[in-house]
């Protein structure tokens, strides 16, 4: 949105709420994003909050409490409600301006684009998906999809600016998909798929079909998501390239797993394991595959063992995982513990899930189960429940749980 549409959506959303016309301008939109108004009105907090589904932290705001404490880390306090938009603003991201008074777009600014989007891909990897990430993602999107329009470019520049678009379009895609956002997830994957289609890049169409197969499986369209993964192994990137044909071939193995084809599952991940084992890891690749290693194709290994029923050697493939996977993927560690602790209470062993479940729970000062995490975590609980609800560790779990239950 630009920013007086913004103020208008808010206006109409003010309006319903206490029956008079709001009087936002685009200039209160500039200010909450320049950092010059750090704490708005009550009102508008409110409709800002029902306008994005987040708190007024969460989009970034500073209480007057909080914003005290704040002063010495950082003396202007740019909110993340501003780092969501600081591609449409930083001066460093503008393109050169031409004798003639017309604008040259370049390669270099593709390449600052670039690098935004591996920060994004590394605090995903780090933080977790969820709104922040979503709205920064659409942000650089909107600025690739600017630079097409304000001036000359070759065609070369113009396809690598649409492939950017797309990944970002794509990162908040996954985003939506982490947040459980169905409906939004469905909008970014349609724009991310045509942008990715403009760009000619078989490669990330490969990776927004591997995301709109997830999207499909959450919403049990079994069917969807097993045609979504297999145009993703179809794709021409998996024939050029081992470590792209392995990730699609995990993934597909996850979904045959789901819908009753053990047999094709199993060979499936077969075929995944030893195209990775072939496999040259260490060539230069785009930064959004950066999280595939072996420890993660074990971790797929492990979802499609625990779909077949072999929980043995599920909770064997997650202990591989976890003793492998690389510490800054935080997100994707907790995900995996929680698996364990499913695995092993399947194996009738609730004392020791219980305890592998504890090592996540968030506790004062970590931020809070999300997305994904946040829905395994409560389906742990119920199993736990039903399966020993009566025992002193249970009782120990359940006090635990239910201390953070308000914020999972």
């Amino acid at each position: 949105m630009k920013q007086a549409e913004l103020a208008d959506r808010l206006n109409r959303r003010l309006d319903a709420l206490t029956g008079s016309p709001g009087k936002l301008t685009d200039r209160h939109v500039r200010n909450w994003l320049t950092g010059k108004t750090r704490w708005p009105h009550a009102r508008q907090r409110l409709v800002l909050e029902e306008e994005f589904g987040a708190s007024a932290e969460e989009l970034g705001f500073i209480p007057p409490a909080a914003r005290e404490r704040a002063t010495s880390e950082d003396p202007v306090r740019r909110r993340t409600f501003n780092t969501a938009t600081a591609t449409l603003t930083a001066a460093a991201l503008l393109p050169d301006i031409l004798s003639n008074g017309s604008t040259r777009v370049g390669m270099s600014d593709a390449d600052r684009l670039e690098r935004n989007f591996a920060e994004l891909v590394a605090a995903d990897n780090t933080e977790g998906a969820g709104i922040r990430l979503e709205t920064r993602a659409l942000a650089h999107a909107q600025h690739a999809l600017d630079l097409q329009a304000v001036g000359q470019a070759s065609a070369r520049v113009r396809r690598r600016l649409y492939y950017l678009a797309a990944a970002f379009t794509g990162t908040a895609l996954w985003a939506a998909v982490e947040s459980q956002e169905p409906k939004r997830a469905k909008g970014h994957l349609n724009t991310a798929l045509r942008l990715a289609g403009m760009a000619a890049s078989s490669e990330m169409q490969m990776r927004l079909w591997g995301h709109a197969a997830l999207l499909s499986y959450q919403q049990r369209h079994l069917h969807d998501a097993l045609a979504a993964a297999d145009a993703g192994r179809r794709t021409y990137v998996c024939r050029q390239d081992g470590l792209f044909r392995s990730l699609a071939s995990a993934r597909l193995a996850g979904i045959l797993s789901a819908v009753g084809e053990d047999s094709a599952a199993q060979r499936t991940l077969l075929h995944a394991e030893k195209t990775y084992e072939r496999t040259e890891t260490t060539e230069q690749r785009p930064a959004w595959i950066s999280f595939f290693d072996r420890a993660e194709l074990d971790g797929l290994a492990a979802l499609v063992m625990a779909r077949l029923g072999r929980h043995a050697e599920s909770e064997a493939r997650l202990h591989r995982t976890l003793s492998q996977l690389r510490p800054e993927l935080r997100r994707n560690r907790t995900y995996y513990t929680i698996h364990l602790a499913l695995a092993q209470l399947a194996q009738g062993e609730a004392d020791q899930a219980v305890a592998t479940a504890l090592r996540v729970l968030p506790t004062d000062g970590e931020p809070d189960l999300s997305g994904r995490n946040k829905k395994l975590m409560h389906q742990f609980n119920r199993g736990v429940m039903q399966v020993a609800s009566g025992a002193g560790f249970v009782i120990e779990w359940q006090d635990r749980f239910s201390e953070g239950e308000k914020d999972l």
